[in-house]
C-alpha cells in the first residue's frame, strides 16, 4: 500500500484521527515515535524555524523542509502548502505535482492569496482546487488533496459561505475539506453535516478544550494541530527568558525533558 493510500485510509467520518504538525526532522521524529499515524508541515511553524513570520516562506523552501520530514519518517506526510503558491489554477496544480515528487501523501490549499488577508472570487477558489484534483488523479499513486476555506478563520466570510465554498470544492474533487476556527463546535457540527467528504478540524484556541471524542462524536474525520505544537513549545521560551532576563530566575529549566527519554525517541538512522 503506497503512503498515499495509507494516508487516504485513515480519513473515516468521525474517526478524528490526529495528523501531528511538526516542524523540524526531530518534532517529526518524535510525534511520530509516539504514535503518530501521519504529519503534517505547518507553514507558520516552519517559518519560525527561519526565523520568519507566517506567510513567507517559498515553494522551494516547502517543497524542501517537505521532503526533509518524508526522509525522517516512515508514517504518510501531508504539506501544508499555502495557496498552491499560485494565483493560477495552473501553477496550482504544478505545485501539487513537486509535491508528490517530494514525497508527500497530500497537500493542503487555501482559498487566501499567499500573504494575504482577502480570499480568492469563488469561481477562481473553485477552479484552483478542479486544477489541483485533475493533476492529483493524473499521479502514479494515490494522493489525498485537501481544501480549505480559510476566509471564516480571517473573517473574510461567514460560516454559509465557508459551507458554500466546500461544497464546491468537493465538487471539483477535493479529497479533504477544511474550514479552520469556525465560531463554535456547533458551527463545525453544522460543517460536517453539510458536506459529504472528511472534514478536517484544527485543534486550536478555544477548540483544544475539547477531546478528541468530542470531535468524532460529530463527525470530524480528521485532527489537525496547525502551528500550536510548535507554538506551546515557543510558550516556553518565552516564559524561561522572561524569568532568567528579567530576574535571573532560572527555575523553568528544571522541568525540561530528560534527555534520555528524547534521545529513545530520535533513533539513528
Amino acid at each position: 500500500m503506497s503512503m498515499g493510500q495509507q494516508f487516504r485510509a485513515l480519513h473515516d467520518r468521525g474517526g478524528a484521527f490526529i495528523l501531528a504538525n511538526a516542524w523540524d526532522i526531530g518534532s517529526a521524529k518524535m510525534l511520530a515515535a509516539m504514535g503518530a499515524q501521519a504529519i503534517a508541515t505547518s507553514s507558520a511553524a516552519h517559518a519560525f524555524t527561519l526565523g520568519q513570520p507566517d506567510g513567507t516562506v517559498t515553494r522551494d523552501q516547502a517543497l524542501a523542509h517537505a521532503a526533509d520530514i518524508v526522509a525522517a519518517v516512515t508514517v504518510p506526510v501531508q504539506g501544508d502548502f499555502e495557496n498552491g503558491y499560485s494565483d493560477t489554477p495552473e501553477g496550482t496544480a504544478q505545485t501539487l505535482r513537486l509535491a508528490a515528487q517530494a514525497g508527500l501523501a497530500g497537500i493542503c490549499i487555501e482559498d487566501v492569496p499567499f500573504g494575504g488577508d482577502t480570499v480568492y472570487d469563488f469561481d477562481l477558489a473553485v477552479a484552483k482546487i478542479r486544477a489541483a484534483a485533475t493533476a492529483a488523479r493524473a499521479l502514479p499513486d494515490d494522493f489525498v488533496l485537501t481544501a480549505r476555506a480559510d476566509g471564516i478563520m480571517i473573517g473574510a466570510y461567514d460560516i454559509d459561505e465557508a459551507i458554500r465554498r466546500l461544497q464546491a470544492f468537493a465538487a471539483a474533487g477535493a479529497d479533504c475539506l477544511y474550514a479552520p476556527m469556525p465560531a463554535s463546535m456547533d458551527d463545525l457540527a453544522q460543517i460536517v453535516a453539510q458536506t459529504d467528504k472528511p472534514v478536517n478540524a484544527l485543534v486550536a484556541g478555544p477548540f483544544a478544550r475539547h477531546s478528541r471524542a468530542d470531535f468524532a462524536a460529530i463527525g470530524v474525520a480528521r485532527l489537525s494541530l496547525g502551528s500550536a505544537l510548535a507554538r506551546a513549545t515557543h510558550r516556553t521560551i518565552h516564559d524561561a527568558a522572561t524569568a532568567m532576563f528579567d530576574t535571573g530566575d532560572f527555575s523553568a529549566l528544571g522541568n525540561g525533558l530528560n534527555g534520555s527519554i528524547v534521545d529513545a525517541l530520535l533513533p539513528k538512522e
